[in-house]
């Protein structure tokens, strides 16, 4: 088909206001026939479908980039690269083996970089969403009130699941517990196995495995951070020497400290307290020391059977105190 040119101006055939497209089929075809059609028929929805497309070639660019920051920043956390601030808080937060550390760190980080993808997602996604609606004319002020609506319904109803979620968030951001970490949530204690932004899953010395969520978690009690300390109280009779039971508390506690592998758990030395109890059956002399995370059992039972050896070497009587 061959369209001769007409004479005149674009603003002739082209519906106002004058789109560029249409300003460029006027300059390459000089048809008004070819110029109207194009302006009546195509112009309208092919330059809305570029701006649909453009939109959303965008916001899924814009989430891509966005995502792989995130990724970025938490595989750093995940391998300990992270600034050197950041380490040292970690470091102060927590020593323990290694291999924990690592999974805890990773932990978090996987989490976090879970969450903040997600929301990331939600937000440039439904900017872009809003954007499309714009377009095709449709008044977004329903939808937004729609929306608002039914999530607070869904809020209202899964409060209990919200609840949990921003707990868990507050707990992971706050490091408060962490893989291989022994805690006690006041309902189970055990060692942390997972953490989760909705559980938290421990396992108790029994072998059974506790699903807590962390809306339930009213209070945290770490054993597992920095350092421990055991407490050993030891009942002798009144009519012992306390001078020569304080001197052989001492004495054992100190031989532990320097022994293999003990030396390695017992980081500070042992201090004898003194009497820390009377009572009508005898009275009670505290001995402490201060060791590794996680280790206190460990050395309370090797101290216990120590001390018994000395006190029975030694000649020293030891009382039968009530518990209650």
């Amino acid at each position: 088909m061959i369209f001769f040119a007409d004479q005149g101006d674009p603003g002739t055939y082209c519906r106002k206001p004058i789109t560029s497209a249409c300003r460029l089929t006027w300059n390459i075809s000089h048809n008004g026939d070819v110029t109207s059609t194009y302006s009546n028929w195509i112009d309208t929805p092919l330059t809305l479908a570029l701006k649909i497309i453009i939109s959303i070639a965008i916001a899924l660019l814009l989430r891509r980039i966005v995502n792989r920051l995130i990724t970025r920043i938490t595989l750093r956390m995940a391998e300990g690269t992270m600034p050197e601030r950041l380490r040292e808080r970690t470091r102060t937060v927590f020593d323990g083996s290694p291999v924990l550390v690592s999974e805890r760190r990773r932990q978090r980080a996987e989490t976090m970089g879970s969450v903040l993808r997600s929301v990331a997602s939600i937000i440039i996604l439904g900017s872009a969403a809003i954007n499309v609606l714009r377009y095709l004319h449709l008044d977004v002020t329903p939808f937004l009130a729609s929306a608002s609506i039914i999530g607070v319904a869904v809020a209202f109803g899964a409060q209990n699941l919200v609840k949990d979620f921003l707990t868990g968030m507050f707990m992971l951001l706050e490091d408060q517990y962490g893989v291989g970490d022994v805690i006690d949530v006041g309902s189970a204690k055990g060692t942390v196995e997972a953490v989760t932004l909705r559980t938290t899953r421990l396992r108790d010395v029994n072998g059974v495995v506790w699903y807590v969520p962390n809306g339930e978690i009213k209070r945290v009690g770490n054993e597992s951070q920095n350092w421990a300390r055991v407490v050993l109280d030891v009942p002798v009779e009144y009519d012992v020497d306390l001078d020569k039971v304080r001197t052989l508390l001492a004495e054992t506690a100190g031989a532990m400290a320097i022994d293999p592998p003990w030396d390695e758990m017992i980081i500070d030395d042992p201090t004898v307290w003194g009497v820390q109890a009377l009572s009508s059956d005898g009275m009670v002399v505290r001995v402490v020391c201060k060791t590794a995370p996680g280790r206190q059992s460990d050395v309370a039972r090797e101290l216990r059977e120590r001390v018994k050896k000395a006190f029975d070497s030694a000649g020293v009587n030891m009382a039968a105190l009530s518990t209650a």
